[in-house]
């Protein structure tokens, strides 16, 4: 298995890119073409003492960084890691592509070059997140601020197919986000969409509430991107908050320190639940060849997850299972919009 990864996307690139590429190919057995800047990349592995076995480097001048407009990497930014790597898997030099740069550059570029599955007009991201048993996929989460109800079914039945083939769940329980549980809560978007994800194949249950998401509510949440944008971050700011009140408590005082040491293994064991970094980021959902996007700020431990899951997507031909749902689905009249 072949990832190709931008080593020049995100906040601690392309140090930490590389240190989770080198896990990746001694953990996971993967391959790795990195893009991005020769002798940068070699210079910093070499001074790190990061081995760069199992990887090959396809040279990349420039970078696109989070300030440059997404349309640049068409233009402007024509020649930097992330489109080199995108182009490259569109030319089948790899089975997937990872990179931890601009969100927005990456669906423009995703789309652009390796182009979307047929019968589906609009990519999304879909981060999968912990809940309190196991994980959930949040799609859309903000690569489509104005959605119509013909994409949120198809989000439903994308995030169905993933978690089926790649995470292992068995008949995904799809849950439309909304202000109340009754089909007639929420706006004309979120009634349009109940009605059509109700008569769609997969697993729908309804509609849900963002309280209850964490409680294990559904394996699939829907929800326009911005609902599901404004949802994630909620979601990673209490998770991150809790954590910290929890570690200012453990650690205030002789006492609570001892108490602390005895039920150490469980606090671990919680952290390790709630951290983000075990899923690595987001599949950018829609695109003809396994896209991922990982967190901005990804260590060398997200980028090994990131990239396990990105062979995971490969393997699981998670594309090849959305593109026969679409095709049955326009058969049966449901036009993708």
């Amino acid at each position: 298995m072949r990832i190709i990864v931008d080593a020049f996307g995100g906040d601690n690139a392309p140090l930490e890119i590389i240190k989770g590429c080198a896990l990746a190919v001694e953990e996971l057995g993967l391959t790795i073409l990195l893009t991005g800047n020769r002798q940068e990349i070699e210079r910093v592995a070499r001074e790190n003492g990061v081995s760069l076995a199992g990887m090959e480097i396809a040279d990349a001048p420039s970078v696109i960084t989070m300030e440059d407009d997404p349309g640049d990497i068409l233009k402007a930014k024509k020649d930097c890691s992330m489109a080199e790597g995108l182009r490259r898997l569109a030319a089948g030099e790899g089975d997937g592509f990872l990179s931890g740069g601009n969100s927005g550059a990456l669906v423009v570029g995703a789309t652009a070059y390796v182009k979307r599955i047929k019968g589906i007009r609009r990519a999304a991201f879909a981060p999968v997140m912990p809940k309190n048993e196991g994980c959930f996929m949040l799609i859309d989460s903000g690569a489509n601020v104005e959605c119509r109800p013909e994409m949120l079914r198809l989000f439903g039945i994308m995030g169905s197919v993933y978690m089926q083939r790649v995470m292992h769940v068995a008949n995904p329980r799809v849950g439309l986000a909304n202000v109340g549980v009754e089909p007639h809560k929420g706006g004309e978007l979120q009634h349009e969409a109940y009605e059509l994800l109700k008569n769609s194949p997969v697993h729908f249950i309804g509609n849900i509430e963002a309280r209850d998401i964490p409680m294990d509510a559904a394996d699939v949440v829907v929800a326009d991107g911005f609902t599901g944008n404004v949802i994630l971050k909620l979601y990673e700011g209490v998770a991150l908050t809790l954590m910290g009140k929890i570690k200012g408590i453990l650690t205030k005082g002789l006492k609570n320190k001892l108490a602390a040491a005895l039920i150490l293994p469980d606090i671990k064991q919680l952290k390790k639940q709630m951290d983000y970094n075990e899923y690595g980021g987001a599949p950018v959902m829609g695109i003809s060849k396994p896209v991922f996007k990982t967190h901005g700020s990804a260590t060398a431990k997200t980028v090994k997850n990131a990239l396990r899951l990105t062979a995971a997507y490969a393997q699981g031909d998670v594309v090849g299972e959305i593109t026969k749902a679409v095709a049955a689905l326009a058969e049966q009249g449901g036009t993708a919009l």
